[in-house]
């Protein structure tokens, strides 16, 4: 089952130029920045209270980034809605049944340490959701 919102990610053109407007923003400062090539970003983090903002940026300069696709049709903004469950096989399992459509049903490396899944926007109205099971020693 979903147990949190984990965190709730942002498309930027630039983390490093948007991480002093966030930290001004919320009263808090990055507290991991880290590029993750499988998907192609790089991100920052920053907490608030117990949910986090994941900034994120296109770093490939092929034209399948996510990212610089979104940022192109869309511009800058909330990108997705990130859920934090136990287990993330039950929970695509569980979705599968209930006629979710995934993106990708194998869980992929994420940012933060998470195995991350993506449901497919055609079956949330249009939100992009991200599942995210923490891979931490000692994840509560």
């Amino acid at each position: 089952m979903l147990k949190k919102i984990e965190h709730i990610g942002i498309a930027v053109d630039s983390v490093e130029g948007l991480n002093g407007l966030f930290e001004k923003l919320l009263g808090t400062e990055v507290y991991k920045e880290e590029v993750v090539q499988e998907q192609g970003v790089n991100t920052s983090f920053l907490k608030v209270g117990e949910s986090k903002i994941e900034l994120l940026e296109g770093i490939d300069d092929n034209d399948d980034n996510v990212i610089k696709k979104y940022l192109q049709k869309k511009g800058p903004g909330i990108h997705h809605i990130a859920f934090e469950v136990d287990s993330i096989e039950d929970e695509v399992a569980r979705l599968k049944q209930l006629g979710f459509i995934f993106i990708n049903e194998e869980p992929k490396k994420g940012a933060d340490n998470k195995k991350i899944v993506f449901i497919h926007p055609k079956s949330t109205n249009g939100i992009l959701v991200e599942l995210c099971e923490d891979l931490s020693p000692n994840s509560e």
